[in-house]
């Protein structure tokens, strides 16, 4: 079944794309969330999608809320790490997706504090994908550095996705479209293991 919002609820495209995130590797039980925006309303995925519905999103769990004003703060199901989303979609009218996750091939560079060069044709055009300075996961601060990070490339937005690098955490990114983070994701989550690859060639 394809998946798009014009067919398909916020909800149902939001688990959709969660599923298919840990299918391919793009995200573990650890964490992550993603998230969209319609008009003034965000929907995200709720707190624990990982560890407690194991990436199986139940529609009726994701969390919805107001972006101009903090209610969805008080929604006990909100995600630890949505400060970040609400400060983006804030910041960038023209983004409406959010893909944060911990992608197998990204985790050992955000481990070892080295951005991702591209080293595919197919990745270039997300440039250098750079590391924001360290804070606290969930922290007011990180979500700060994310939207900071994010504003160095804001171009890329609308041309396909901006990511930037969480130290010893997982990526970030956005787009005016929930599915070009996906693709993004899984482009630069390939385009990592080609470097890693690299090492191993005679």
């Amino acid at each position: 079944m394809k998946y798009s919002l014009e067919k398909n609820s916020p909800q149902d495209v939001l688990a959709y794309i969660g599923r298919t995130m840990f299918e391919r590797r793009l995200t573990d039980f650890a964490g992550g969330n993603i998230s969209l925006r319609q008009g003034d309303t965000l929907y995200i995925s709720p707190r624990y999608s990982g560890s407690k519905q194991h990436w199986d999103i139940d529609p009726d769990t994701i969390v919805s809320g107001r972006i101009d004003n903090d209610e969805v703060l008080n929604d006990p199901g909100f995600s630890r790490e949505g400060k970040a989303h609400l400060g983006v979609y804030r910041a960038f009218p023209e983004a409406a997706g959010i893909v944060h996750a911990h992608p197998f091939y990204v985790l050992p560079f955000t481990a070892a504090g080295r951005s991702i060069e591209p080293v595919l044709e197919e990745s270039e055009k997300f440039g250098r994908i750079d590391l924001v300075a360290y804070a606290p996961a969930h922290s007011q601060e990180l979500a700060d550095h994310i939207v900071n990070g994010i504003r160095d490339q804001r171009e890329r937005i609308t041309r396909q996705a901006a990511a930037v690098l969480l130290p010893k955490h997982g990526i970030f990114a956005v787009s005016r479209d929930i599915f070009a983070c996906l693709d993004a994701v899984e482009r630069i989550n390939w385009n990592a293991w080609c470097i890693l690859a690299q090492k191993l060639l005679p």
